[in-house]
């Protein structure tokens, strides 16, 4: 499955992005989580976005899902867990893999700091995705930490494998089948040897040959370890390209203020620039 250009991110900066490239007749997808569960949803009211006032954030963002789809824009719930760019973009998402000629980044602001040990035992371990990884741990305990709201559907997936799962997280989760024993936590500590060993909760050890870290999202600093971040935002130019050939950024991940209009704008004008990328580049 390839397209000219992969958007990361359903919010407002990456649905005018998508919006705005499918003017330019170029294929387009985008990845990210379903826009009903965009913070930009739980808005009561938006009174400062030009010629749309009094809406509600579910009814814009509504709005702007349905133009994007109405020029062809095509979509996939879920998020990317790996980033591999060589000859254009490799995108994974569960066991599927998607590739791109360019990329959009508008995945919002991710805030996420790392547990300790994450970083040590990923691929040793520690998963960001059930489905690629769930089969290599059939009949071995597991902990989910649960930071997304599919993570209870992918623990009663495991469990299905046959994984002895344990369910971590600071709220009770919904969805969660009844035969997951569930542990609230917050404070969490990865433990382990040449490989993991145990999930630390609380004080408490949890003993597990893995521990899948489900989160809503994976940080671009994570797919892309050369990507260029200024106080913790995504480095661009005005035409909104990163440091990263081929790769554009818009929206809340390139800093403030954090609004609709800016990320709609900036959108709009990373997809031209990534455009005009792709119409200059020889043909491989």
């Amino acid at each position: 499955m390839a397209y000219d250009i992969i958007v990361l991110g359903s919010g407002p900066a990456g649905l005018a992005a998508a919006t705005a490239a499918r003017g330019r007749d170029k294929s387009v997808l985008v990845i990210g989580n379903r826009w009903q569960d965009s913070p930009l949803a739980k808005a009561e009211r938006v009174d400062n976005y030009l010629g749309l006032p009094g809406l509600t954030g579910t009814e814009m963002l509504e709005t702007f899902y349905r133009h994007a789809a109405g020029m062809g824009v095509e979509f996939v719930v879920g998020k990317a867990i790996s980033l591999m760019a060589w000859n254009g973009f490799m995108v994974t998402v569960g066991s599927q893999v998607y590739e791109g000629k360019a990329l959009i980044l508008a995945p919002g602001v991710v805030r996420q700091a790392k547990y300790h040990g994450e970083e040590e035992y990923l691929g040793r371990g520690v998963s960001y995705c059930a489905t690629c990884d769930g089969m290599l741990y059939r009949g071995k305990p597991v902990a989910v930490v649960g930071r997304s709201s599919d993570a209870p559907h992918e623990a009663n997936y495991l469990k299905s494998l046959g994984c002895q799962v344990t369910y971590v997280s600071p709220q009770p989760p919904v969805g969660l089948d009844e035969g997951i024993p569930y542990v609230k936590a917050g404070r969490l500590a990865i433990q382990g040897e040449q490989t993991v060993t145990g999930l630390e909760a609380d004080g408490a050890l949890i003993p597990c040959n893995g521990v899948f870290i489900l989160r809503q999202a994976v940080a671009p600093t994570d797919l892309l370890p050369t990507l260029e971040t200024q106080a913790g935002y995504i480095k661009v130019d005005r035409r909104m390209a990163t440091n990263v050939e081929g790769v554009f950024a818009a929206g809340d991940c390139t800093g403030v203020p954090l609004q609709v209009s800016k990320a709609v704008g900036e959108g709009h004008v990373a997809a031209l620039s990534a455009c005009e990328y792709l119409d200059q580049k020889p043909e491989q």
